[in-house]
């Protein structure tokens, strides 16, 4: 079974690291693919043996839409050359518990449907700085997560089906009965809140493109991003903690009825918030 994965990234060099060192050691780094939004030769230094594809960075009215339909019509390109697509943000990683899966080509065989969802959580460091944190394998030291049903993503497909608004978009006539596939042991570990730097870094960016008064960007969140990041980081710290095989049994099963948008047409998981923290299990990261 052949398997490669796609991503997008702007300046977010730590995140990169994190995903190539991941996915490299999964897949392979010439099965890898980043598109580059403007020139950065940083990008080829942190991926080598990855494709790299620059696309200007001239034109960000509509980004969200024009940036969806683009990496939909990669990943359908992709399609005709291997047999599973995995497609995640820079800062997102598919973690497989080995318990349950010895590898993704082990996971993706097993699925009968065309598109994957993973049980996401967001990802914190509550411990104190250390001068070597920003090179570390990032699961050496943040073991905090939160559950989330919006990062709860569709991240991989077997078929030309295009991932929007954090699942798929199919065809009115096939909503109804698409089957939304979940599979336990499967996880999507969002990194935004795990490193301060990185993080203090990328909301500068954000507040700069969030208040730039061109139509068609990214949430309102963008505007006060480093408000937000501090906000989100305060309230995951001072949640309740559970063990993990609690958790994620609550978290995964709260899930299993997805939301089938008739307007859209597209299936995902519902944007449930969930009002703990587990700690995670040692297995991430091996």
């Amino acid at each position: 079974m052949k398997i490669c994965a796609l991503t997008m990234v702007y300046q977010d060099h730590w995140a990169l690291t994190q995903w190539f060192h991941h996915y490299s050691r999964l897949l392979g780094a010439e099965n890898l693919y980043i598109v580059s939004h403007g020139a950065d030769p940083r990008i080829q230094e942190i991926c080598p043996g990855a494709s790299v594809l620059t696309i200007p960075r001239d034109r960000l009215q509509g980004f969200d839409h024009w940036r969806g339909r683009m990496l939909n019509g990669f990943q359908q390109g992709l399609l005709e050359l291997y047999d599973w697509v995995i497609r995640t943000d820079a800062d997102e990683l598919i973690c497989l518990d080995p318990n349950q899966w010895t590898s993704f080509g082990d996971l993706l065989q097993a699925q009968e449907a065309a598109a994957v969802f993973a049980l996401g959580f967001n990802l914190f460091d509550f411990s104190a700085p250390q001068a070597d944190k920003a090179t570390a394998e990032v699961f050496s030291r943040a073991r905090d997560g939160v559950f989330t049903g919006h990062y709860s993503k569709a991240w991989a497909v077997r078929r030309p089906i295009g991932l929007r608004r954090h699942g798929v978009q199919l065809r009115p006539d096939r909503l109804a009965k698409f089957p939304f596939a979940m599979p336990r042991g499967v996880y999507l570990a969002h990194l935004k809140f795990t490193d301060q730097t990185a993080l203090a870094t990328m909301s500068d960016i954000r507040k700069a493109v969030g208040n730039s008064n061109v139509p068609g960007l990214p949430g309102k969140a963008w505007h006060q991003a480093d408000r937000e990041a501090e906000e989100k980081v305060a309230k995951a710290q001072a949640l309740p903690c559970l063990p993990w095989p609690e958790a994620e049994e609550q978290a995964w099963s709260q899930l299993q009825q997805p939301v089938r948008d008739e307007d859209k047409s597209i299936l995902r998981a519902k944007s449930l918030r969930f009002a703990f923290r587990t700690r995670l299990p040692d297995w991430f990261g091996r």
